[in-house]
């Protein structure tokens, strides 16, 4: 029988939204290696099934699971929320990777229906699994959301509107979680246990995009390893501290 690993995030509960993607096989397989119980999400089984056999091989004993869910369905994230909760206990962290780009040469060429690809993929999917995680992530002793957001968001470029305006509406839904962390602690102290985080990257850049393109230099760009390593030292700080704040992963 394999043990399972223990580490930094043993006993924490950990549900990773959009975990089939580079960034989110990195951040399931870091999480799981710290010791902690994951749940990754996705809408597609198939890509969600080979994202937990790849941390399964890479993380021996890894406590990981997967479930099939449409994010864009707040029934389905609720019922999610109250499930993870009713079977393990806790919940102690939502990490939301689902995203999404779309853009233009030019201002005027931008297109109307890139910004309702990105309204869903970008902002419901992060409304949605907020609303729904944010009364167990209060009740947990050390509940940690973190979404990822990018530079473009606090200078956008002229091509890049749709999806800048989506990467700013997130930052502030996000910033309004905080706020309710901070007013809805039951800590007798009355500081927040609780801390909604935004971490900002330029771009990402995985392992394979690096075979990929040898010659590369991928300026400013985030490793999906390093994005990994930032989240799940999310716990080592204290909530107060964390909550409500950006962190810079790319230069300002």
């Amino acid at each position: 029988m394999t043990t399972a690993p223990k580490g930094p995030l043993t006993g924490k509960v950990i549900a990773v939204a959009g975990a089939s993607g580079p960034a989110g096989q990195a951040v399931l397989r870091r999480l799981a290696a710290d010791g902690a119980t994951v749940i990754g999400a996705d809408i597609d089984a198939r890509r969600l099934e080979s994202a937990l056999d790849t941390v399964r091989v890479a993380v021996r004993g890894a406590r990981i699971s997967g479930q099939v869910i449409d994010l864009l369905d707040p029934q389905e994230v609720h019922d999610w929320a109250d499930h993870l909760e009713a079977e393990h206990g806790h919940v102690d962290g939502v990490i939301h990777l689902v995203g999404g780009w779309r853009g233009s040469k030019t201002f005027f060429d931008s297109r109307l229906d890139d910004w309702d690809f990105l309204h869903d993929t970008v902002v419901r999917t992060l409304q949605h699994t907020s609303l729904a995680f944010q009364p167990a992530l209060l009740r947990s002793e050390s509940g940690r959301y973190a979404m990822i957001s990018a530079a473009a968001a606090h200078k956008p470029t002229a091509g890049g509107a749709a999806y800048a305006a989506a990467k700013a509406a997130t930052e502030a839904w996000t910033l309004a979680m905080a706020d309710s962390f901070r007013k809805e602690t039951t800590a007798e102290d009355g500081k927040p246990t609780a801390a909604a985080a935004i971490l900002v990257i330029k771009a990402l850049v995985s392992p394979e995009m690096r075979a990929e393109k040898p010659d590369a230099k991928f300026t400013g760009f985030t490793d999906t390893a390093d994005l990994a390593a930032h989240l799940a030292g999310l716990w080592d700080r204290p909530a107060e501290e964390l909550n409500g704040q950006h962190l810079w992963l790319t230069a300002r």
